[in-house]
């Protein structure tokens, strides 16, 4: 039994002094929104190894002519491809995605085939074959009037 007391108490001892150390480690890194803005959000939040991505529109969606889904996927992916870069991981760094779809104005449906079509040109290619864990899901809408597509990821760092 002392033997035990004595293994515990060297535990928890290790814990007790680690602890500050796996604290600081974790403590959030937060990269601004690009330009400045105002917006009360960060591009992202570093936690660990771990980055986490604010949802991403396509960055020229309501420029005409009108996209439709799989554009606005395409723009989407190419606007978080380019954040990731600038944060040293890749799309193939991703590990969980989630997609809302809006609803197409011409169908009143989310156009999902159209967000696949988008989506396979950046992921599961001979080029790139990792694939997140993903969702997808219709929303009645996203904050921006016109954008069919938002995107959030988390990346860990290799």
């Amino acid at each position: 039994m002392r033997s035990f007391q004595t293994a515990l108490v060297r535990v928890l001892a290790f814990f007790a002094l680690a602890a500050p150390a796996i604290a600081v480690a974790q403590s959030p890194t937060r990269i601004p929104l690009p330009n400045n803005s105002p917006f009360p959000i960060s591009q992202g939040v570093w936690v660990g190894n771990t980055l986490y991505l604010s949802g991403t529109l396509d960055p020229d969606f309501s420029k005409p002519p009108a996209k439709d889904t799989k554009a606005q996927t395409v723009g989407a992916l190419q606007s978080i491809q380019k954040t990731l870069a600038a944060q040293k991981l890749t799309l193939g760094d991703v590990v969980m995605m989630h997609v809302y779809l809006a609803a197409d104005p011409a169908t009143g449906k989310m156009d999902f085939a159209g967000f696949m079509g988008g989506y396979t040109q950046f992921f599961g290619t001979k080029e790139q074959p990792n694939k997140p864990a993903r969702s997808a899901m219709q929303v009645a809408a996203l904050a921006a009037p016109g954008a069919l597509v938002e995107i959030e990821v988390i990346a860990v760092k290799p």
